[in-house]
């Protein structure tokens, strides 16, 4: 999804975790637009950054993702990269994408991990990105 859908929908507060020098930030956007509440079909993009804040270059070569509706179905999805891509990441360097989901319910989260590895030895390691949460204007609000 273009980056440019900022505009069209919602915009959530972001999240952050660092992992052995790479920061994972992400931002959340409801989709008004591509969403069909009296379908149960709510859309969300979501942008990423991935910046390496230490001192030896990085590749990302996978993702795993978590993504949980809020009746606490959860989907798997693993794959190579991100849109495509297998950034390599210098010191100092960062990465942004854009991509988005669908649920079948108002509101949601997703985690997740890149698998990533050192570019100079090889070694592999697991950089976790933060739950967020998928919020909608259509979800049932609680009362306590």
């Amino acid at each position: 999804m273009p980056a440019d859908r900022e505009g069209q929908g919602a915009r959530h507060p972001g999240y952050s975790a660092v992992t052995r020098d790479v920061r994972v930030s992400v931002r959340t956007f409801y989709l008004a637009d591509q969403s069909d509440p009296a379908r149960n079909h709510f859309v969300w993009a979501y942008s990423i950054t991935i910046a390496n804040e230490g001192r030896q270059t990085v590749q990302l070569l996978k993702r795993t993702w978590l993504i949980t509706d809020a009746q606490g179905r959860t989907q798997r999805v693993h794959g190579d990269g991100v849109v495509g891509e297998r950034p390599v990441l210098d010191p100092g360097e960062s990465f942004e994408y854009t991509s988005g989901t669908p649920l079948s319910t108002p509101s949601g989260f997703m985690r997740g991990t890149y698998h990533m590895v050192l570019a100079d030895s090889g070694e592999g390691f697991d950089v976790a990105i933060p739950t967020f949460s998928l919020d909608s204007p259509h979800q049932m609000g609680r009362v306590h």
